[in-house]
């Protein structure tokens, strides 16, 4: 009988995302997009450092349209992914930046 191994760190990340989309997507019946109310549930409640540190009131609604690749006004997996995604990045240079500073 094969041994069934624990899921990694990455597919446990994974698993995380799929998670909190679909928890916030189901808000309103419909699991598979976000709407905006959902998008701004989202923003507010997973990343409220960021949005707390905005100091233009119109960026989520500019992110949103940015995001929102099909323009109906919903993000489906893939546009969220593009969020996280270039959130990472955003992170990942910060991060190069920092510890290259400190040498």
């Amino acid at each position: 009988m094969a041994k069934v191994s624990s899921p990694t760190e990455t597919e446990r990340c994974i698993e995380s995302l799929i998670a909190v989309f679909q928890k916030h997507a189901g808000r309103d019946g419909n699991n598979s997009k976000l709407s905006k109310a959902e998008f701004l549930i989202f923003m507010n409640t997973e990343l409220g450092a960021f949005t707390k540190n905005q100091k233009d009131p119109g960026v989520l609604d500019r992110m949103m349209k940015k995001l929102d690749l099909n323009s109906d006004g919903q993000l489906d997996f893939q546009e969220f992914l593009n969020l996280i995604g270039g959130l990472a990045i955003a992170c990942h240079e910060s991060f190069i930046k920092s510890a290259s500073s400190q040498k």
